[in-house]
């Protein structure tokens, strides 16, 4: 049982079952253990999420509310209507994951329910975004540090940057890695084609800064013989896509899967790769590679500082399609080597443990309750100076 038992609100995600990306899986992962703890934890989630509407997952009450269907306002809506609802229920704390939700902090701090923000990464970097939604983002990003109790950060490059750019401090609580095991009998590999040790595997939305059109082009150009699969979609990006799918249809070695929303099946994929192609580039501490490495997978990343933070000498790094193409090259040429890498990942894997994560979560939790938390910081500005050393 938790020493003080709290009602914690989770908010800004596409809530529970996790079947999407990042935040959704800290939270089923976060949320299910406070929940055991003793916690009543309240997590939003979008309509189509969950079959049924239920009202609880996991040991954790759910609320399912809609949504606007469209890129630009599908995240900002449902939080909209989340935190009307929390108003109106009130919880003792929330946490309110992605600073595009920023706007509602206000709303939360009237109502008097200390709120910290899981802040991710970069967003305003993210290609996929114009003018007008890069300079939302960075308002939004400087309305977190201004209104929120307390500022999470998942990488210690986002923790630094935030200092650097905001001059506040903030809670270095990174993601939890899955255990490294292989549990299937294989049947999902066979359905698809597929022996272990025997293909390349992309894991990623299709978006620029994913790079998964420098893993598509590099693996192009190389003499691999075991095939690139690739795993993933872009609901809203139809000509990234398009340029993925024009490539894989030049060469047959590439297979693309879509989306595999089945998490057995997944777990399948990721423990039986030969190598787990990474191109995350903006974000912070990713998931998908923590489950990568928590597989055993041998690790091949684009070289950002987020990657080399949890991968260090187990990985190896590319930024180019050139680049790449080498390395593929030197891990089918040495297989033993390669394994011995994904063995190291594993290892590696250990300092990323979810009940460590939950309960740095539950004891912020009771600090916002408390009231112990250095913010809201109101006078905060942005630094004039550029921040380099993310790249």
């Amino acid at each position: 049982m938790a020493a003080q038992t709290l009602s914690i609100a989770m908010i800004g995600t596409r809530g529970v079952p996790a079947r999407y990306g990042g935040f959704e899986t800290a939270v089923e992962e976060i949320g299910t253990r406070l929940a055991a703890r003793g916690h009543r934890v309240r997590v939003y989630t979008r309509r189509g999420n969950s079959e049924g509407g239920a009202a609880e997952y996991r040991g954790m009450q759910v609320v399912t509310l809609g949504a606007l269907r469209r890129r630009s306002l599908e995240t900002l809506s449902h939080t909209a209507l989340s935190v009307a609802h929390l108003v109106a229920h009130r919880t003792d704390v929330a946490f309110v994951f992605n600073a595009a939700n920023a706007p509602f902090l206000p709303v939360l701090r009237a109502a008097r329910v200390p709120a910290a923000t899981h802040v991710d990464g970069l967003e305003w970097r993210r290609a996929k975004w114009g003018g007008a939604g890069r300079r939302y983002y960075r308002a939004a990003e400087t309305a977190a540090v201004r209104w929120s109790d307390a500022i999470i950060a998942d990488a210690a490059g986002i923790r630094d940057y935030y200092e650097h750019t905001y001059g506040v401090p903030s809670a270095l609580i990174a993601y939890g890695a899955p255990s490294a095991t292989t549990t299937g009998d294989g049947s999902a590999l066979a359905d698809l084609g597929l022996v272990r040790d025997g293909y390349h595997l992309v894991v990623a939305r299709f978006e620029p800064e994913n790079h998964v059109h420098t893993i598509v082009d590099g693996y192009a150009a190389s003499r691999a013989t075991r095939p690139l699969v690739v795993v993933g979609s872009a609901p809203y990006a139809a000509g990234y896509s398009g340029r993925i799918r024009d490539a894989a249809a030049r060469d047959p070695r590439i297979r693309l899967l879509g989306g595999v929303w089945d998490q057995a099946v997944l777990d399948e994929l990721y423990g039986s790769a030969f190598t787990y192609l990474h191109g995350h580039s903006v974000g912070g501490t990713n998931p998908s590679l923590l489950r990568a490495i928590g597989a055993g997978a041998p690790v091949v990343a684009y070289d950002v500082a987020f990657n080399r933070e949890v991968l260090r000498d187990a990985g190896e790094y590319f930024r180019t399609p050139g680049e790449l193409t080498g390395l593929l090259e030197k891990a089918e040429a040495d297989p033993g080597l390669t394994r011995e890498r994904g063995a190291a990942g594993a290892h590696r894997a250990r300092d990323y443990d979810w009940d460590d994560v939950a309960a740095a979560y539950g004891r912020l939790a009771e600090d916002l309750a408390a009231r112990r938390t250095p913010g809201p910081f109101r006078r905060a500005r942005r630094s004039p100076e550029p921040w380099k050393e993310l790249s």
